[in-house]
């Protein structure tokens, strides 16, 4: 091959004449390019001689023939923009917290834990008695009254007071059975209570019966493991309370204050028949006994007088466990049985 051809081959030594054109591109207006397509002349471009050609590839090629000088030229690179389909880096996204999580749970597991506390404050409450008692109260035995006395039946408690007591409220009594002590104050419901006789499994609180006590009533009481939890026992408590008679100074009949008949477990003996301030103490039911205790110290001992006392009333509180006093009525009363309860003593005769 001769150098010339040689030196026609090589690239950018053929004359301008001999380097094939082709047609110019449309002149464009600077309004219809996009600025973010145009690109700037490189170093390379600006800094080549006039009427000198760029190696294919290169940067910053002379604007084509007829183009208007100032003229930004179309960029023959790819757009800046970002090609179509191309995915997007994805932004951070902030994790939810523990408590936003489960927010939804946890408020269901403390309203769960909220019932379940409430529910067991309630079972703790209800399951707790409404009253206690410190000492079970047994009087110390006396000796017997002189021959011809009249005894005075029962035994002188010491006084525990007489408040009145919100219901519900817990109240706890020196001695038990009570003879006096705080008590409910709502009549016909809570204290006093209607006088009945009520079963063994029948909820009856002292702060109501004491009511009635505070009255001029008296109360019955049997234990639970007494004859009178029975069948028969009831059967013999209810055939006492349709024989009962009206109150001795009032007369006021059975049903209204007296008599209330209920269990009652805190007490040193099987049976006992209490008025206010003052308890028989019994081993059987004995119903002469209790009447006569009734006959004479019913509507006599009790702070709240129903009516006005026609006689003088027996003492009492006699200085040691019971002392002698005439009969309020010309009732005789039958002596107190030395089987049945422990002989409360009488003051001897002046004669």
């Amino acid at each position: 091959m001769s150098k010339a051809s040689r030196r026609r081959q090589r690239p950018g030594t053929n004359p301008a004449t001999q380097q094939p054109t082709s047609p110019p591109p449309p002149p464009t207006t600077p309004a219809s390019i996009d600025p973010a397509t145009v690109e700037t002349t490189s170093a390379a471009g600006a800094a080549s001689p006039a009427g000198a050609t760029t190696a294919p590839g290169t940067a910053g090629t002379r604007p084509p023939t007829g183009t208007p000088a100032g003229t930004p030229r179309p960029s023959t690179s790819r757009p800046v923009s970002t090609r179509a389909g191309r995915r997007e880096r994805q932004r951070a996204v902030a994790q939810p917290t523990f408590l936003e999580r489960y927010r939804t749970a946890i408020v269901v597991v403390a309203a769960l834990a909220g019932v379940a506390l409430l529910s067991a404050f309630v079972f703790i409450s209800a399951a707790q008695p409404a009253y206690a008692c410190s000492t079970v109260w047994t009087p110390d035995p006396t000796a017997p009254p002189t021959a011809g006395a009249t005894p005075a039946l029962g035994y002188v408690q010491p006084d525990m007071g007489r408040q009145h007591v919100g219901i519900g409220d817990k109240v706890t009594y020196t001695y038990c059975a009570p003879a006096s002590g705080s008590h409910y104050n709502k009549p016909g419901t809570a204290g006093p209570i209607p006088a009945r006789v009520y079963g063994p499994s029948d909820n009856v609180l002292p702060q109501g019966w004491l009511h009635n006590l505070e009255h001029g009533g008296i109360a019955i009481l049997y234990r639970g493991d007494s004859t009178g939890a029975t069948a028969d026992g009831q059967a013999k408590l209810k055939a006492l309370y349709d024989a009962f008679p009206n109150s001795p100074v009032c007369n006021i009949p059975k049903g209204e204050v007296a008599p209330v008949i209920a269990r009652f477990d805190q007490m040193s003996t099987p049976f006992q028949a209490i008025v206010w301030g003052r308890v028989l103490q019994l081993q059987t039911q004995d119903d002469a006994e209790i009447l006569a205790f009734y006959e004479q110290w019913g509507e006599r001992t009790n702070p709240e007088k129903q009516c006005a006392v026609p006689s003088a009333s027996p003492s009492a509180a006699p200085s040691s466990g019971a002392s002698a006093s005439p009969a309020p009525s010309a009732t005789p009363l039958p002596s107190p049985s030395a089987s049945t309860e422990p002989t409360p003593s009488a003051a001897p005769s002046a004669s």
